[in-house]
């Protein structure tokens, strides 16, 4: 996979959907209300997206979600602003994800509808062949943005590992 940014260059605007955590939400019989999210939000900001193909999925669920919510307190003492999730999913189904995860409100899951935000970077894939209704995802990727501009950017080379996105290579290269 070929990423049609790299590091140096400012991030595309972009709108995503988030279920914000309440406490309502803490025993899954609320749904919650979705919101934007935009990245004009991050002006000034130092954030940090790690994207996943999907909620729920053998690789995401269990090998690389759970070590970003293990360092949330390491990399916050290294500069980040905000630490996001990003998938196609829908914001419902991250939402309920995250909230089986543990995230609450230290990891914003964000929906990145149709995986529109990730074309823009050029970093989809498709997965309509796994015959299990996937089609067009969010490949697996790391990125850091320090007022828009890109600081560290890793694709997996194989989706279905954890390497230059997981938690570990990012907090190096911070």
């Amino acid at each position: 996979m070929s990423a049609s940014v790299k590091v140096g260059d400012e991030v595309p605007q972009g709108t995503f959907v988030h279920v914000p955590f309440t406490p309502e939400l803490a025993d899954a019989s609320a749904c919650g209300l979705p919101s934007k999210v935009s990245t004009d939000e991050w002006k000034g900001k130092k954030v940090l997206i790690f994207a996943v193909p999907g909620a729920f999925t053998p690789s995401c669920h269990a090998n690389h979600a759970p070590p970003y919510l293990a360092k949330v307190d390491e990399l916050k003492s290294k500069g980040i602003d905000v630490i996001a999730v990003l998938s196609a999913n829908d914001p419902f189904v991250l939402s309920g994800w995250s909230r089986i995860l543990g995230f609450n409100d230290k990891i914003l899951a964000l929906s990145d509808p149709d995986a529109q935000w990730s074309g823009k970077l050029g970093l989809t894939v498709d997965l309509s062949g796994a015959g299990i209704g996937l089609g067009k995802r969010t490949t697996r990727y790391a990125i850091v943005l320090d007022d828009l501009k890109i600081k560290y950017l890793g694709v997996e080379p194989d989706p279905t590992k954890v390497t230059v996105s997981g938690v570990d290579a990012v907090l190096k290269a911070l």
